[in-house]
């Protein structure tokens, strides 16, 4: 019966939000501000040719050209309708795409973006339960947003978009860890100096297994690639993430983790998982205190269910943007850290810990 309702719960959490879809409409390019998305992705393609939840045996690569309107709030995505015109003054629309059939080609293009970006690439790693519109749309708002100014990439996984789809995605997320290994060969190879990789929820996981997998393979020419990661409400257990980072062995730098007691979706996957929490609500920093990695509560900014709080709000926007130069202070100047952020600060070990209060902007506290 528990499980019954939890299933129950978790429907309801997900059955008001508008699914995400592709949406063309190229005179947005110029009502928008585009963003160039470089996409790689296991998902299969359904008969209108675009990317569905069925998992492919081969990595498809392709980039998409995203207009972000006008008239909108940070953190804020308006999806266009599936029928009918949509607004690009309002809406998330795609102005271009272009399929890239040789690997070749998808790395010639991307060259020449990693060229104007000082080789500074990000990939951004969707969670459960995302179609392959939201992943995509989600990292040209953060790429807008955060002015990022490196090449943008989206390793889109087969998830099923289902909200009951838990497990399926959990399988897919391990079907994945090669093809995520791949793109980030492919990134490497078309010149990229710096690669920073943000997951979020189950795409942490597929992470973290990616990482591990190239430590094991000794693959040191990408993983030296890789400065930063930042992992948002991961749903990882905590015991196989110490695995996953002891076999990784050095973690990457910065490395920080977004965290919050009151995220709901991963209340429910700890309870599922008859566990009683996952990484990305972990409150006992003494379990994983032997890691160089910084964690930052954002429960104080929760809302709704909680598990995207980076994405929606201005306030982390503007922390997220400065994570390395937070993550540099931090390791400098241990004893005055706590005037560098709006919140309390633990370390254990080697862990840190900074839980984190609304200010009217966490931008100017630097």
């Amino acid at each position: 019966m528990r499980r019954v309702h939890l299933i129950l719960v978790i429907t309801l959490l997900t059955a008001c939000t508008p699914r995400g879809a592709i949406v063309m409409a190229p005179e947005a390019a110029a009502i928008g501000t585009v963003h160039p998305v470089y996409i790689g992705t296991t998902r299969g393609r359904s008969a209108d040719g675009s990317f569905d939840g069925h998992r492919a045996d081969h990595l498809s690569f392709a980039r998409y050209d995203i207009s972000v309107p006008p008239d909108r709030q940070p953190g804020e995505i308006a999806w266009p309708p599936r029928s009918g015109k949509a607004d690009p003054q309002k809406q998330f629309v795609t102005t271009r795409v272009a399929d890239f059939p040789a690997r070749a080609a998808f790395r010639a293009d991307l060259a020449q973006d990693l060229a104007r970006n000082q080789g500074e690439a990000l990939i951004f790693v969707h969670g459960f339960n995302n179609t392959f519109a939201e992943g995509t749309y989600r990292i040209a708002q953060m790429a807008h947003d955060l002015q990022l100014p490196g090449a943008v990439v989206h390793y889109s996984w087969p998830s099923a978009a289902e909200p009951l789809g838990y497990a399926h995605d959990r399988d897919s997320a391990l079907f994945a860890r090669d093809g995520l290994e791949q793109l980030m060969q492919e990134i490497t190879a078309a010149g990229a100096r710096r690669i920073i990789i943000v997951s979020h929820s189950m795409g942490s996981a597929l992470t973290m297994e990616t990482l591990r997998q190239l430590a094991i393979r000794g693959s040191d020419r990408v993983l030296n690639r890789v400065k930063g990661v930042v992992l948002i409400s991961p749903d990882i257990d905590v015991d196989v993430f110490r695995a996953q980072a002891l076999a990784i062995d050095k973690l990457p730098q910065p490395f920080v983790v977004f965290t919050s007691r009151r995220d709901r979706v991963l209340q429910l996957s700890a309870r599922l998982s008859g566990q009683t929490s996952r990484l990305g609500t972990l409150t006992d920093l003494s379990q994983v205190a032997d890691l160089p990695v910084t964690f930052l509560d954002t429960a104080a900014f929760a809302k709704g269910a909680g598990h995207f709080d980076v994405g929606d709000s201005p306030a982390l926007l503007a922390l997220l943007q400065q994570i390395a130069s937070v993550d540099a202070a931090l390791i400098a100047d241990r004893a005055a850290r706590t005037g560098l952020l709006p919140g309390a600060v633990l370390t254990v070990q080697n862990a840190t810990q900074i839980i984190l209060r609304p200010v009217a902007d966490v931008g100017t506290a630097r």
